[in-house]
């Protein structure tokens, strides 16, 4: 095989290598540099199927590359960081008093892992669900991780006071977030895909509106825009398939 038939594989390893070191900055919360780590590996991961397409250098150990480098990019590091934040709420209300909520904190940080485990299944699903070709059923894992990566950034932006700020330092929100993490990745909900194969109007018009409108929340609300556009996503999609169904 040549040279050229291994530059996806490349391409997929380093989508593995930019999440190692997201692990890294995730567990020292360097939440920025952890966030941009997984925007780096989601775009070779999105990079690499393109390119496997243009060389016609799919194969099956591929795939598999695939999913297990997106499984620590898109399913450890959103997981750890939702652990990483609850654990910082506990260790805020041990300097002050041990209560029996601050016990059971000591349990709760553990539940942010629902998100990987929910990753994990819906990543070897998507491998064996010929559904998924062109679209996806439930939320693709690296839109679920950018969400769940936004957040601390989001909590850090806030200078630690204002509604935002108490909304995303309540635990009770976080494990919220969690749940709705682990059921939207695995949701029988389809969604539209993002790679478009034509650029004409006609066969792209819902992914050039959804980029538009992504890029314009990006530039007024930054971070914060992020958690918005992935509800901008699933809602588009849900009504998308409703008038899909009609027709």
């Amino acid at each position: 095989m040549s040279i050229k038939k291994h530059l996806p594989n490349a391409l997929t390893l380093l989508n593995l290598f930019a999440g190692l070191c997201a692990l890294i900055h995730a567990f020292n919360g360097n939440y920025a540099e952890a966030f941009s780590l997984v925007c780096l590996g989601i775009f070779f991961d999105f990079w690499d199927g393109f390119l496997a397409r243009a060389l016609e250098a799919q194969s099956p150990i591929g795939l598999q590359l695939d999913s297990l480098a997106d499984m620590v990019t898109s399913g450890v590091v959103p997981g750890l960081i939702i652990y990483k934040m609850l654990s910082d709420i506990q260790e805020n209300q041990a300097q002050y008093t041990l209560t029996e909520e601050t016990y059971y904190m000591g349990v709760v940080p553990y539940l942010g892992f629902l998100i990987t485990l929910g990753s994990c299944y819906r990543l070897a699903n998507f491998n064996v669900d010929e559904r998924q070709t062109d679209s996806f059923i439930g939320l693709p894992t690296p839109a679920n991780a950018l969400w769940i990566c936004s957040l601390p950034i989001i909590l850090e932006e806030t200078g630690g006071d204002g509604f935002v700020f108490e909304f995303l330092s309540n635990p009770f929100v976080l494990v919220i977030a969690a749940l709705l993490s682990t059921f939207l990745l695995n949701a029988e909900i389809p969604f539209f895909s993002l790679k478009m194969k034509s650029f004409t109007w006609e066969k792209s018009k819902i992914q050039i509106v959804f980029l538009s409108m992504a890029v314009v929340m990006l530039a007024v609300l930054q971070f914060l825009a992020i958690p918005l556009i992935i509800l901008m996503y699933v809602l588009l999609s849900v009504v998308t398939n409703k008038f899909l169904s009609k027709g």
